[in-house]
């Protein structure tokens, strides 16, 4: 898979109070949690269970990596989306490219960053491959 965007997935949000800072903006570190929360509804919108991938077939998926930007705060009560795509996929991993704007307005992010995602064995905490069939079902 190609840096061109594919399987663009939008999760809309608002920031609460408990996200904020003693600024009134979004902490930083929340950004991330907000990009992992569209991670897990962008597979949950595929028909598959972050539980279920572990018990079922004993992956889960870690970052590896994540690389972010940040550009403008977003501040309480403000209604967010964060968009992702897969910009590189494989059978051991996937590369997001995902950004926090504000709703709606989808080319000026107020915080973008590359993730790698890597799967693992739930046990061992090792490298490890989808199931092609898996793989094909997340890709879909």
């Amino acid at each position: 898979m190609s840096e061109t965007a594919t399987h663009r997935y939008v999760w809309p949000l608002r920031v609460y109070y408990e996200d904020t800072d003693a600024g009134g903006v979004v902490y930083h570190a929340n950004y991330l949690k907000f990009m992992e929360r569209a991670r897990t509804e962008w597979l949950r919108s595929r028909g598959i269970e972050q539980d279920w991938l572990r018990e079922q077939h004993g992956l889960v998926f870690a970052v590896v990596r994540a690389d972010v930007h940040f550009h403008r705060p977003a501040r309480f009560n403000q209604l967010l989306d964060v968009v992702q795509d897969i910009t590189r996929a494989s059978r051991a991993g996937l590369t997001f490219h995902q950004r926090v704007c504000e709703q709606g307005v989808h080319e000026d992010p107020l915080c973008e960053a590359r993730v790698r995602v890597a799967v693992v064995d739930a046990e061992r905490l090792t490298p490890r491959r989808l199931p092609p069939s898996l793989y094909e079902e997340i890709l879909a």
